[in-house]
């Protein structure tokens, strides 16, 4: 029998999904991500995940999704709120996901996991000691990555603002 809580969190989460994709006005389609990935963080939350689901909630949506919220808002001219697309891209993205979906599939299929390999009992247990140690040498190199990634967008929109709000002066004088 289906849990109803996964269903209403699935529904939500893929309806949000959605609707940030078809959203015509970025702060809307921003704002749906957000949604999408707290949906995410309550489907870890139905795996009694509770540390990944406040993870996924500070880092995604408390951090990326906020950054590009503001983002949006920082950068607001008119050309970005109002966009047109025509059907051919949406013919190609739809084309595209279709090819990206079956290659997914065919390299899971290809790669022989199976419902028997996750539910091995023999497998060996999470070692969080090893864990931090990877995130603090060997990945410690994304990590900064992502740091300056983040940063970069937020002095980039900064900048952005800065020099919209002196053009706005400069048409005022």
């Amino acid at each position: 029998m289906v849990d109803p809580v996964f269903i209403g969190v699935a529904v939500l989460t893929v309806g949000s999904a959605i609707i940030s994709l078809e959203s015509r006005e970025l702060i809307y389609g921003a704002i749906a991500l957000a949604i999408s990935m707290m949906g995410i963080a309550g489907f870890f939350i139905l795996l009694d995940s509770p540390f990944v689901a406040m993870f996924q909630i500070a880092v995604y949506v408390g951090a990326v999704a906020v950054l590009v919220i503001f983002t949006v808002m920082l950068v607001r001219t008119q050309a970005l709120f109002t966009t047109r697309e025509d059907k051919g891209r949406k013919s190609a993205g739809i084309v595209l996901m279709l090819i990206f979906m079956a290659s997914i599939g065919a390299i899971f299929i290809v790669s022989g996991l199976n419902s028997q390999t996750f539910g091995n009992p023999k497998a060996p247990a999470v070692d969080f000691t090893t864990i931090g140690q990877q995130m603090l040498t060997y990945y410690s190199p994304a990590l900064i990555a992502l740091a300056l990634t983040l940063a970069g967008a937020v002095i980039g929109a900064l900048a952005l603002a800065r020099r919209e709000g002196e053009e706005i002066e400069q048409k005022n004088d």
